[in-house]
This record gives structure tokens, C-alpha cells and sequence, in this order.
């Protein structure tokens, strides 16, 4: 219950030290897939234990530990964009976004004493989730927060908060775990070529396990990029039409990302398996062209989560990519 992961020992120390620390609103920013939420849970968890072991984990037996298993402790409440399980059953289409009822539904909760006399604790996640009324409604809650509450906010975004939000936040900053240690626990995982893994996902360990499960159709994609001259855009397009297109772009990404890196400096970062191939790819290309790549891809991504057709986005997609391959000398 109390497991944190490998690299998050030294946050877990730091976390300690704010125990005390007079403080409304607690921000956890770091990169996506490092393990923010888990974190935040495990130390609302341990802020409402009434006997905390050494080293300030949550003993797991006391009453309020088991509330919290339960995921009925009074003092302790959870606010996130309502599940799609929820939605469905609404009939309405899933949101994305924490809405400003849902932060004004925090009212009876912020009235009341705690139940235990001491700490409450709210965590929000993602807060980017967070639409610009329920920011503002959080703002206010901030301001004049009651006595011994604690606001956590989670994002990976923190650019997209307000910046009064931020300014009122205590920002704690988690960094991604080096190489070695990740690498090590995906393998303890059953990750296989757990390195490779890791880079292909950003070097974000959390992802790199839940891009295991779309790895054969991230391998079909690169297969055939590798070759843009003989690529089948519109047979690649239908095999890839029902994978997310967000996922896509950012395959897409981290592949023009090495090309240009290995144009450039002669080195990869996310596919280190693929130096040689890279290498051969990018002695014809225009680095200026590689540039536009980028570029569109960036927009691509932007466009992916709002369009009506996937295969028709794949092949635009596709296509691009191919135009802006070609040699030099073609």
C-alpha cells in the first residue's frame, strides 16, 4: 500500500519536510508518466493516518487508513473529468474537463470541520482538466482556504494554469528518473527491451508500459517509414485508422525528432535501436525540410483529438511525411 516507485525516493524526503510547512495549495508539475498522481495519493494518504510510520508512509491500519482503501474518508476528496463508465450511464458524451459544479460540489466539504480534528486534503487531477470557471471558482477557495486543508493539484501542463492559481501553489517539482533505475523496474515489469521501451515513450516509464500494449503497431508504422519512397500510404492509413491519433502524431514526432538529431549531431535519442537506419535515411534529406516536418506534425497534433476521419487524417498524415523525405537530388 505504501509502495512508491524506485525514483521517487528523494521526492518522498523532500515531501516529508512539508509536513509542517503552513501551505493552501500544493502543486505536484513534471513531466507526463513519472508517477505525479500516485505520489500525491500516497501522501494525502499519509497525512491523514493517525499513527504514520518512520519515514512518514501511512501505517495501513488505523481507521483512517482503511477509509481511505475504501475510498470513503471523510476528510478526503478526489476531483477528476468524469469517467466515460459515468458519462455512458449519463447517456452524455465523456468530458475531458473538471467542471466548475464539480468544484463548487467542494462547498458542504469545505464547510466542515475535519472529522478527525486534523488534516483535509483535495487533490485535482490533471488541473490543466480544470475549465477556466472552475479555475477561477478554485481561486477563490484558495484565497481564504479553511484551516488545515490542503489543495493538491497534479499537471504535467503547468503553463495552461492560470497564473494566480500558480502564484497561490507551492510548486513542488518532480524530475523524470534517470535512465538505469526506469529501464530497471520495466524489466521488473516484464517490459521487453525495456530500454528501447523507455525511449520510444520519452524516456517516461509509465508510458513506456502502456505503449507495450500498441508496440506491434508502432513497429508496423516505423517498418514502413523507414522507406518513404516505397511507403503505401492508403494501405498504412486503413491499418492505422483505429489507433489513436494522438499516439500516432507522436510516433510520427520522435521519429522526425531523431531524423533531424541524427542530421544535424549525428545521434538518435528515441530510437536507439535504429542509428544505422537513420543514418542512411538522412544523408539525402533537406534539413530544412525535416524542419517543416516538424513543424507540421506539431500542428498535426493539435488537430488530431478534433477530427471526423481517421483515415483520412492518416493519409494527409502519410503523405506529408513523404513529400517531405524525398532526397534531395529527387
Amino acid at each position: 500500500m505504501n509502495e512508491i516507485y524506485p525514483w521517487q525516493q528523494d521526492d518522498w524526503a523532500r515531501l516529508q519536510s512539508l509536513r509542517e510547512r503552513a501551505s493552501q495549495g500544493l502543486l505536484f508539475q513534471g513531466m507526463k508518466g513519472i508517477g505525479k498522481l500516485e505520489l500525491a495519493i500516497s501522501y494525502a494518504r499519509a497525512l491523514l493516518c493517525q499513527h504514520p510510520l518512520e519515514g512518514g508512509f501511512a501505517c495501513g491500519v488505523c481507521p483512517s487508513c482503511h477509509w481511505f482503501e475504501q475510498g470513503s474518508h471523510p476528510d478526503f476528496r478526489f476531483l477528476q473529468p468524469e469517467s466515460e463508465t459515468e458519462e455512458a450511464e449519463s447517456g452524455k458524451k465523456p468530458s475531458r474537463q473538471i467542471s466548475v459544479d464539480q468544484i463548487r460540489g467542494l462547498s458542504d466539504f469545505l464547510g466542515l470541520t475535519a472529522h478527525q480534528g486534523g488534516r483535509r486534503v483535495v487533490i485535482i487531477h490533471p488541473a490543466e482538466a480544470m475549465n477556466a470557471n472552475a479555475a477561477n471558482a478554485l481561486l477563490k477557495n484558495l484565497e481564504e482556504p479553511p484551516p488545515g486543508l490542503l489543495f493538491i493539484l497534479v499537471t504535467h501542463k503547468p503553463q495552461a494554469l492560470l497564473p494566480t492559481l500558480l502564484s497561490r501553489c507551492l510548486t513542488f517539482s518532480l524530475a523524470a528518473p534517470d535512465a538505469a533505475t526506469a529501464a530497471r523496474w520495466l524489466a521488473e515489469q516484464g517490459v521487453k527491451n525495456p530500454a528501447d521501451a523507455l525511449a520510444h515513450a520519452g524516456f517516461s516509464p509509465l508510458q513506456a508500459m502502456l505503449g507495450a500494449t500498441g508496440s506491434d503497431l508502432r513497429e508496423k508504422l516505423l517498418r514502413a517509414i523507414r522507406q518513404p519512397a516505397l511507403l503505401d500510404v492508403f494501405a498504412l492509413a486503413d491499418v492505422m485508422q483505429k489507433t489513436e491519433q494522438v499516439l500516432v502524431v507522436q510516433w510520427l514526432q520522435q521519429w522526425c525528432y531523431d531524423l533531424m538529431l541524427m542530421k544535424m549531431a549525428g545521434k538518435v535519442r528515441y530510437h536507439p535501436a535504429e542509428q544505422a537506419v537513420i543514418g542512411q535515411l538522412v544523408t539525402d534529406l533537406d534539413p530544412l525540410n525535416l524542419a517543416r516536418l516538424q513543424s507540421f506534425l506539431q500542428t498535426a497534433k493539435r488537430e488530431a483529438q478534433h477530427t471526423l476521419n481517421a483515415k483520412l487524417f492518416f493519409e494527409s498524415l502519410l503523405f506529408t511525411y513523404c513529400q517531405l523525405t524525398k532526397p534531395c537530388h529527387s
